[in-house]
């Protein structure tokens, strides 16, 4: 097998000294970081997502080369498409739909996975391709003794990934079909490496990857975008193991966060007439910022709910919570200087159960995400805190 040769750029190889004095990348895997250029495996259109501001830009190769390698050689996420390839032109669409992860990202799961030589892995999502190709380097290589096979629910994206692997001289198994579901035919499976948020850990990956076996995904709730990393591994029908690290990802087709339209909850001329209380929680407490482990703990404990935090306006910022099933809601409202004033309505009283939630978590010790594990069973999941020993359903 002989893997195109790579251009030497000055930014790329930057990317790759800072991935590799940040522990990002470990020096095992720079062979594949040296072979599998992102470059080869983008369009020409690009989208860099801007992770402090979330916003994102347009840059094409054709009329901005300089910009289009600059983006591809940091390490930043790219939107590659937009509302299920539905969305035409320059401008950002509504909800990202394929994209390249940032390096540093893609390079912490390959080390969760601890994939190598020889091994049979199913990478989900196949996307630009990149992935799957990397993965082909490590565990097929020159050898032709692994075995990579990539999936993907999206046809037009899987027709042109496998395209751009076949121009990079790498050539995974390339399936059209929802990741969900596996691929059993391949199977049994040594690894299997999810890029793309998961709500559920699928039972039907359980019976499809051998006993010892490790599945690596980005996993979270509907709470709120606070994702994290889960390694499980498989023995006898069920697989557990602890979260790693924070991140967020684009979710599962079959499993993106439901539509939450304000006015259905909270219609007008309602909201005087919720129950209203206060609470001794502070806003700096609460409102923890992106990658903390409070909103993912969160999630963890409050079933069936949304969190929606709205931006402070004039020295006051209100936090909605949704719930999913029925039209509870509740609404806190932090100001500067005064007492904070609660509002809830429906079946559910929404906020006494994130309260509850958080006097928990501080009570545990503030606990990050490592020290949460989930446990993954033909018939659903749970989670747990340091051991498997005392769970709970999410």
């Amino acid at each position: 097998m002989t893997f195109n040769p790579q251009v030497e750029r000055p930014s790329r190889h930057e990317l790759g000294r800072v991935l590799f004095e940040t522990k990002a990348m470990s020096s095992d895997w720079a062979p594949t970081f040296a072979a599998v250029d992102r470059a080869a495996f983008l369009p020409d259109l690009i989208w860099p997502w801007d992770m402090e501001t979330g916003t994102s830009v347009a840059i094409d190769r054709t009329t901005d080369p300089d910009g289009w390698y600059a983006a591809v050689d940091s390490d930043q996420p790219i939107v590659t498409q937009w509302d299920d390839g539905e969305h035409f032109g320059t401008a950002p669409g509504r909800v990202s739909t394929s994209s390249s992860s940032a390096p540093s990202v893609n390079y912490g799961l390959f080390q969760d996975l601890d994939a190598d030589e020889g091994m049979n892995v199913l990478d989900v999502a196949t996307g630009t391709g990149e992935t799957a190709g990397a993965l082909y380097h490590r565990c097929v290589g020159s050898r032709g003794r692994g075995r990579v096979t990539t999936i993907e629910i999206d046809r037009t994206v899987s027709i042109r990934a496998r395209e751009r692997l076949c121009a990079a001289g790498l050539y995974p198994d390339v399936v059209v079909g929802d990741g969900f579901g596996g691929h059993a035919s391949h199977g049994p499976y040594d690894r299997v490496l999810a890029t793309v948020g998961l709500r559920e850990s699928p039972g039907a990956w359980l019976p499809q990857i051998r006993k010892g076996g490790i599945i690596v995904a980005p996993w979270g709730t509907h709470y709120s975008n606070a994702d994290a990393v889960v390694r499980l591994r498989a023995n006898n029908g069920i697989a557990l193991g602890h979260f790693t690290r924070p991140v967020e990802f684009m979710k599962i087709r079959a499993q993106r966060s439901p539509s939450r339209p304000h006015a259905e909850y909270v219609p007008a001329g309602t909201f005087d007439k919720a129950a209203i209380s206060t609470t001794a929680v502070t806003e700096s407490e609460f409102i923890t910022g992106r990658y903390t482990a409070l909103p993912f703990a969160l999630g963890l404990r409050v079933p069936h709910c949304v969190q929606a935090v709205a931006d402070a306006r004039d020295g006051a910022r209100p936090v909605w919570f949704y719930g999913l099933g029925d039209r509870s809601w509740a609404c806190v409202m932090f100001r500067d200087g005064e007492e904070t004033r609660v509002w809830q309505s429906g079946p559910r009283r929404l906020w006494d159960d994130v309260e509850a939630a958080f006097r928990w978590w501080q009570k545990q010790g503030r606990p990050t995400h490592d020290r949460f594990g989930l446990t993954v069973t033909p018939d659903g999941q749970e989670a747990w805190l340091d051991t498997p020993g005392d769970s709970w359903p999410v």
